[in-house]
């Protein structure tokens, strides 16, 4: 796949940070795009921003409601002829040690970042085989490639889900349907910036991604590039090394944390800066 016009994307999550990022990206090369989101009032000013741009279905829902989901994918393919693309953006992380949690936290963790893109993954890929081309792109995490406290069910989803998209992508026998996964490490957006002092120092021990990085990331996995994209290129090398050589990521967490925390109270004093 040399390019996306005319392709229809669905994008879960798509209301805000990487998921308007990557559904603007896809509008700019032609696609024609099917957004879900939870809330009605920032998925319909994304909608209309890019209705000037291509053609935009938007619908309100849970991606864990996989009726809601069926529907939505029958409705895509009588509105637009096809559905080419499935990126699995939406996610959700209450941050804290497994102890601090609430089960029901931690239950909804593995079913919005771990049951839901399988489920969706699933129930999508016939309408991509018919046409014989397409992609499946998950958006995983850096946490999903090494253990990580503090995160410890975030960081199981997300490996289960790299896990998922490995496995799969060898089950797809057609060298036209893509499956793949971005693994970010932290990203500029609100899901980090607004919860800033609740994430663990550690995590910004690795640079800080721009949303429009990830989606350009998301964009070339969606195009054969690479099964997999991790952000920065040296998180990737570092969180492989950790996984691993455990005693090294144990030897390497009291410098990581330390460099971490310096870099988020440098991140914080942005944040106060740019809100004055």
């Amino acid at each position: 796949m040399q390019n996306f016009q005319n392709k229809v994307v669905i994008i879960t999550g798509a209301s805000a940070g990487v998921g308007a990022e990557t559904a603007r990206a896809f509008a700019k090369q032609g696609a024609k795009l099917v957004l879900i989101a939870r809330g009605q009032q920032a998925l319909t000013a994304i909608s209309n921003e890019l209705d000037k741009v291509t053609e935009v279905l938007g619908f309100s829902a849970d991606v864990c409601d996989t009726s809601r989901y069926a529907a939505i994918l029958k409705e895509a393919e009588a509105h637009f002829g096809a559905i080419h693309i499935l990126v699995n953006n939406a996610g959700y992380h209450k941050r804290g040690d497994v102890e601090q949690n609430k089960p029901s936290d931690l239950a909804k963790m593995v079913e919005v970042n771990l049951s839901a893109p399988i489920t969706l993954s699933a129930l999508t890929l016939p309408y991509i085989q018919k046409h014989k081309t397409g992609a499946i792109v998950n958006v995983g995490s850096l946490a999903g490639r090494t253990p990580l406290q503090g995160a410890a069910t975030y960081a199981a989803t997300k490996a289960g889900l790299r896990a998922f998209t490995y496995s799969f992508a060898d089950e797809i026998s057609d060298p036209n349907i893509h499956i793949g996964v971005v693994s970010p490490g932290p990203i500029d957006t609100g899901f980090i910036m607004s919860e800033i002092d609740e994430v663990e120092d550690i995590v910004f021990s690795q640079p800080m991604s721009s949303a429009q990085q990830v989606a350009q990331a998301i964009l070339d996995v969606a195009a054969g590039k690479s099964v997999e994209i991790s952000l920065p290129k040296s998180g990737g090398r570092l969180t492989m090394l950790s996984y691993l050589f455990p005693w090294l990521r144990r030897k390497l967490r009291p410098a990581l944390y330390k460099k971490g925390k310096k870099a988020k109270e440098n991140y914080r004093q942005r944040e106060i800066k740019k809100s004055i």
